[in-house]
């Protein structure tokens, strides 16, 4: 073995258990990526009966056969010969129907009401996480192990989530609806690991995914273009209408769906002949009406969040909070209670710009992740 892996920290520490890890079971959710497959490895060698277990879906069309994509055709046949690879038990689970009605119809419908979906977090909070948690509990599993790149912090209330040590490879954002009752099941092997020593265990156990290239985070879009799957799902999507100038209200062109355009866009508007560049800075989904003017009208001094969530008790140092998943955390303060699924509002110290409805806004208190909640509505920063 290399190196690299004879410097990686005990098992009993990577997985949180207690050691000896022989007798343990450990139920890792294998999507078929060379992260999932390292900590199945990393499992297996830990001397704890491992158990792999991967959701399929979406069918095995065109996106499956797409390099990047993840839960689906040649993705489920790599996990295959992983958990084979490995001498690990492997069951494959059909959650196409759940998965298409919970996260890709509801990603349509998102785009329709001019809403910008985060169909990934979606994703965790249903089949990844309640369906894969509730089989391994049946399986009798001491915990559920995955692939994220994030850690899990036994802190003086319980378990805690906190951001990756590798800032390029963080997925805190996407799983921050994480609930109490999951965090004190779940693991993440991977979160104090860079991608590298990831690949060069991958390398080293001899696993056909060492050099798989990383998924795209929504897995069911084949080639990017958002708007084909939504009018594959719902139809009426194509209902073009007027681009309005949100200031003027005066009639600038036309557009050829909503679902085109998002808060916070500049390409794509296809208008010229105005003084300033223009962006998109609203979207009336009754009216099909797509609002674009200055840069200066996407500026946003609070927004309103729903079904929130908290993980942990809220601490009363500052907090930050990132209201895109490329976005840098910036200074917040809550108003009303955060978390059981109710609404409060985020008040940020700076004005925020491209603060979209239907994107998530993750709260954090330095490296932790407090909770958050989806986008529902914003108000103006006063000019």
């Amino acid at each position: 073995m290399t190196e690299a892996v004879l410097s990686l920290p005990d098992p009993a520490e990577l997985f949180q258990l207690a050691a000896p890890l022989a007798g343990k079971r450990i139920v890792v959710a294998m999507s078929g990526g060379v992260d999932s497959s390292v900590v199945a490895a990393l499992a297996a060698r830990s001397g704890a009966e491992t158990i792999g277990v991967t959701l399929q879906l979406y069918d095995t069309g065109p996106a499956s056969a797409r390099k990047g994509a993840c839960c689906a055709g040649d993705d489920i046949r790599d996990a295959r010969s992983v958990a084979d690879r490995l001498g690990i038990a492997h069951y494959i689970v059909d959650h196409q129907s759940q998965f298409r009605e919970e996260v890709v119809e509801r990603f349509a419908d998102e785009y329709l009401a001019g809403r910008t979906p985060i169909p990934c977090i979606r994703c965790n909070m249903g089949p990844k996480f309640t369906d894969l948690f509730r089989m391994a509990r049946e399986l009798g599993a001491d915990c559920l192990a995955t692939g994220h790149y994030v850690r899990r912090v036994l802190g003086p209330a319980g378990p805690e989530l906190h951001r990756a040590l590798d800032p390029a490879r963080d997925q805190s954002y996407f799983l921050y609806a994480t609930t109490e009752a999951q965090l004190d099941y779940l693991r993440f092997p991977l979160g104090g690991l860079p991608k590298s020593a990831v690949r060069q265990i991958a390398e080293t156990e001899g696993l056909r995914v060492a050099a798989k290239p990383d998924s795209q985070d929504i897995c069911f879009v084949p080639d990017g273009d958002y708007a084909r799957i939504v009018r594959a799902v719902r139809p009426e999507a194509d209902e073009g209408g007027a681009i309005v100038h949100a200031e003027s209200g005066a009639v600038l062109g036309e557009h050829k769906g909503i679902i085109h355009f998002t808060v916070g866009q500049r390409r794509g508007i296809e208008i010229g002949g105005q003084p300033e560049p223009l962006y998109v800075t609203g979207i009336d989904a009754p009216g099909r009406r797509v609002l674009v003017g200055p840069r200066r009208l996407l500026a946003v001094s609070a927004a309103r969040i729903v079904e929130t969530n908290r993980i942990g008790p809220l601490p009363e140092v500052p907090l930050s909070a990132k209201v895109r998943s490329l976005a840098r955390p910036v200074p917040v303060r809550i108003e009303g209670p955060l978390g059981d699924g109710g609404a409060c509002m985020l008040r940020f110290e700076n004005p925020e710009y491209g603060v979209a409805p239907g994107q998530a806004a993750v709260i954090y208190a330095g490296d932790r992740v407090v909770g958050g909640g989806w986008i529902d509505s914003t108000e103006a920063a006063i000019a």
